[in-house]
């Protein structure tokens, strides 16, 4: 979003926050008929053949892992903003970007922390996830607030840097991206208490997009009101950046360091969740090795596929700042993916004319935002990086699919330890 206004960033996210409301519906509906851990694969898999509902949960496990690593890499840079001396000791370089050890080391440590946390349980997790939010949402106020005392609207002209059409669309590519989460809900369905109904379910998702949407516009809103945003172009941490201008407000620019780190916290615990889930659901259908559906006795959770999450994350996590942008790119992409088919899939098997509409239109939009990152005649497609990156992960499910034992010799392999 570097080199991008206000107005745009903010049309951006509050188009996409209503664009996204059918496919979000979507997933209100499939909960209810299906409240399953694998999520988009078992959605496929009552209309599509096996193999289109593997690599369709698979694409979108993509989407949530490839998460966990980017916020594991920021947590390290926005934290070096408040402590400097974390950018010493640099190690290799990746790209041209550097990998520093304390960063590192900083990143590994949450990895592991989120680890042990969600092998021990979900509520544990569940607990964690609600604090980091309300600590969120409580100093995303405070800045709000104070932005709203110390700004000019005049700051937000001009509206646009180039057309206004070509701005929003280049924004709104990676809108999914940022706004990936709502449909995480179901894959927590298995483990919800039993007096969580679906409905509930249902009013989440709804609820994740109008805040998820909300928040991003009035931050971009906040930020804009507190400083022209052309003098923010190319400035490291443009958020802090424009309150450090403002007399009298450096003790603002450390909370909102703050808030971003929580911030962080919380988004990857909470696609840390539906990764393991969403592999453990893989192991459990006998689509990729069994060992990934076992059980913990004693705490009952997917103890291998947590465990394979945390490794994986930290093997990514070495990749450092090199990782940042073509993760975003290449998650917007799988999210829209995984939404395009579960609305495909809906639309085939309902019978109710106006779901059946709903779900054609979330389809459309998922189709939309799916092709403007693959083909190029959109503006910000698909580069070699975001090539390559897809083909490792496309090759990794095939080998990973290939290497399943036959169902029968994995029988009652979740009952283990």
């Amino acid at each position: 979003m570097v080199g991008s206004s206000s107005w745009t960033i903010g049309f951006a996210f509050g188009i996409g926050g209503i664009l996204l409301l059918p496919i979000g519906y979507v997933y209100g509906e499939w909960v209810k008929r299906l409240p399953d851990a694998s999520g988009e694969a078992a959605y496929t898999a009552q209309v599509f053949p096996p193999i289109v509902s593997y690599f369709t949960g698979w694409t979108m496990l993509l989407a949530y892992f490839i998460v966990c690593p980017w916020e594991a890499v920021a947590v390290g840079k926005v934290a070096s903003y408040l402590f400097p001396s974390l950018n010493s000791l640099e190690i290799y370089r990746i790209a041209g970007q550097p990998v520093f050890l304390p960063r590192l080391a900083l990143g590994i440590l949450l990895t592991l922390f989120l680890g042990v946390l969600n092998y021990r349980g979900i509520r544990a997790s569940a607990t964690f996830q609600k604090w980091a939010t309300s600590t969120v949402l409580i100093l995303f106020a405070v800045v709000a607030i104070t932005s709203a005392t110390h700004g000019s609207i005049a700051n937000f002209r001009p509206g646009f840097r180039t057309a206004p059409f070509v701005s929003i669309l280049l924004v709104l590519q990676i809108v999914p991206y940022f706004m990936t989460g709502f449909e995480s809900v179901p894959k927590a369905a298995e483990e919800a208490s039993v007096e969580f109904r679906s409905q509930g379910f249902f009013k989440a998702i709804v609820l994740a997009l109008f805040v998820g949407a909300a928040f991003y516009v009035v931050a971009v809103a906040a930020v804009s009101f507190a400083a022209p945003w052309q003098s923010l172009l190319d400035t490291r941490f443009a958020t802090a950046a424009a309150f450090s201008r403002v007399p009298g407000t450096q003790w603002l620019v450390r909370l909102i360091l703050v808030a971003a780190i929580f911030g962080l916290f919380q988004c990857f615990n909470g696609n840390f969740v539906a990764a393991s889930r969403l592999l453990f659901s893989f192991g459990r259908r006998g689509t990729i090795p069994a060992r990934f559906g076992k059980i913990h006795r004693k705490f009952q959770t997917p103890s291998v596929a947590v465990i394979a999450t945390t490794v994986a994350t930290l093997a990514a996590l070495a990749l450092g700042d090199a990782l940042l942008v073509p993760v975003t790119e290449v998650g917007s992409m799988a999210s829209a993916c995984g939404w395009f088919a579960t609305c495909v899939s809906l639309c085939v098997v309902e019978s109710r004319t106006g779901v059946r509409v709903v779900a054609a239109l979330g389809g459309l939009v998922a189709l939309v935002l799916f092709s403007m990152k693959l083909f190029p005649i959109f503006p910000g497609h698909f580069y070699t990086a975001e090539w390559i990156a897809l083909a490792i992960w496309i090759s990794l499910g095939a080998g990973m699919h290939l290497g399943r034992r036959s169902p029968a010799s994995d029988a009652g392999v979740t009952d283990f330890v």
